[in-house]
């Protein structure tokens, strides 16, 4: 009785070490393999082409680490370990990362629509909104002021159109001069005074102590939707420039297969760098891709495909890695396939 006792009160006491340590975070991160999804149901063009196959954008899950979680991936494969400075800048808050990530998948669709519409012939018209503000530096006029997600669209009652223009303005300030920045917060437009501050090495550069990034809506017809509500980053950029291209245009790209990958996409077309390039081989690997684009930075020893490659070997896929140096050569790529 006594040994049944003292079995069930130990089980008790380690589940409840196991559940305390889930609300314990440590400065850790853990990503893991994540899924692979369909792009077709998630971007529409407006009668755009249908296609036989597939393109899909893959994710890793990514968390901050507790203790369960770190000692899990401490011994499975395919589970990373990252300090926080590794994935948050230096200072961010959770609120300017999730804002921060948020405003760069924007960015990966404005720029994933500019490459496939360019690539198809249509015309592409920019309407510019001004910068958002990604985070705020400590110690600086900003702090306290200006918040992650706040939309500047003037300074000293001048509107601008680009975010060079806002920094070549405020960098030709000395220190200690006043401006006034018009922004939006959730429904309401606002105005602050900051004096200009000088920061880093050199003295005689100034700012107010934000992190921003462009604001523009660009119009295209026909008209394309990008359901992304909950995905971040600008990894997927790549995957969404082809599904775009590809239901503008008569010749599917698919050519039958189901074809995952990643990169992110600037406006002229170059793929870039991921993180987690690992885990979205596995991930792509278990919905049943065939293909996997990856990116090939040149053919860098240390590029994404290169890793990739080597992972495919470890996990014995059958799915082909394919190099992505940019969307022109990864359409020609496409097109030069077997038809399934």
């Amino acid at each position: 009785m006594n040994k049944k006792f003292y079995m069930r009160s130990l089980m008790v006491f380690v589940a409840m070490i196991i559940f305390i340590s889930t609300f314990y975070s440590l400065p850790y991160y853990v990503s893991k393999p994540g899924m692979a999804k369909e792009l077709a149901p998630i971007i529409e063009v407006e009668n755009g082409f249908e296609e036989e196959g597939s393109f899909m954008l893959t994710t890793v899950r990514m968390g901050r680490a507790n203790i369960y979680s770190y000692l899990l991936a401490k011994v499975k494969d395919y589970q990373e370990i990252y300090p926080i400075e590794a994935i948050r800048q230096e200072e961010e808050t959770d609120e300017e990362y999730n804002v921060r990530q948020l405003h760069l998948m924007s960015s990966s669709k404005t720029s994933a629509i500019e490459v496939a519409y360019k690539k198809a012939g249509i015309p592409i018209n920019y309407h510019y909104k001004g910068v958002y503000v990604l985070n705020v530096m400590k110690g600086m006029p900003a702090e306290g002021k200006l918040q992650p997600g706040d939309r500047i669209f003037k300074i000293d009652d001048m509107e601008f159109k680009s975010s060079e223009e806002f920094i070549q303005y405020v960098g030709s300030k000395k220190a200690g001069d006043e401006i006034v920045l018009t922004y939006d917060r959730g429904n309401r437009t606002n105005s602050v005074k900051l004096n200009v501050q000088s920061f880093g090495e050199n003295i005689e550069k100034v700012g107010v102590g934000i992190g921003l990034v462009d604001d523009k809506e660009i119009e295209v017809d026909p008209e394309v939707k990008v359901e992304t509500s909950d995905i971040g980053g600008p990894s997927a950029g790549l995957m969404f420039s082809l599904e775009i291209y590809n239901q503008l245009t008569k010749v599917d790209l698919t050519r039958g297969y189901e074809i995952a990958g990643t990169g992110t996409i600037s406006s002229d077309g170059r793929v870039g760098r991921i993180g987690g390039i690992e885990q979205k081989v596995i991930a792509a690997d278990n919905a049943g891709a065939e293909i996997f684009l990856a990116p090939y930075e040149d053919g860098a020893d240390d590029s994404n495909y290169h890793a990739a490659v080597k992972t495919a070997k470890d996990i014995k896929t059958k799915m082909k890695i394919v190099p992505a140096n940019t969307f022109d050569e990864v359409v020609e790529q496409l097109i030069k396939l077997e038809p399934k």
